[in-house]
């Protein structure tokens, strides 16, 4: 199995690419060893020390580090990691764990509906590129509330993503959007 690594704008993430899928739907985000007692390979990962975040996208596992770890010492052992975990055949996620759908099943209003189709068509798979998850929390007072995953959570280019990015776009096609909050 080869797995293939990538940067991302945060320096203390990285992305890996198994070559397969990951996620067969949705995303999942584990910030800390607590979370991630549902997910085997989270668990080891987070066992390796030094590791902040690992988060699951359709097909790559993004890996956050603290500052004290460098990418030279660890990056083998997310590697070694990854690859035992696909190669045996293990589960990602606990039975109990499956993804849950973004959003209210209830009707949302066409507001919401708009921005919703906006990050999923538009801005998801930019941000996927870099290993990371921009996920829609919420709309209160044309307020748009975004939780950021993966490489996006703590990148030091995350504020300008938002307010040059995805605010802008949603501004442009939405004018009821008179600002986005990261949560």
């Amino acid at each position: 199995m080869f797995i293939e690594t990538e940067t991302t704008p945060n320096p203390a993430t990285l992305k890996f690419l198994p070559g397969r899928a990951v996620m067969e739907q949705g995303t999942a985000n584990f910030t800390d060893a607590e979370a991630a007692t549902r997910s085997p390979l989270a668990v080891r990962l987070f066992d390796l020390g030094g590791v902040t975040g690992v988060f699951y996208g359709a097909d790559f596992v993004t890996v956050s580090k603290d500052d004290e770890a460098s990418w030279q010492q660890l990056k083998p052992a997310v590697l070694g990691a990854i690859m035992e975990h696909f190669t045996s055949g293990a589960t990602l996620l606990t039975k109990s764990d499956a993804p849950v759908p973004e959003g209210d099943t209830e009707d949302e209003g066409e507001v919401v509906t708009q921005i919703k189709e906006l990050l999923e068509t538009r801005v998801r798979p930019a941000v996927a590129q870099d290993g990371g998850d921009i996920i829609f929390e919420s709309y209160a007072d044309g307020i748009v509330y975004l939780q950021m995953h993966g490489s996006c959570s703590g990148c030091p280019s995350s504020t300008a993503t938002l307010k040059a990015g995805i605010e802008n776009m949603l501004k442009h096609y939405i004018p009821e959007v008179v600002e986005v909050r990261a949560v």
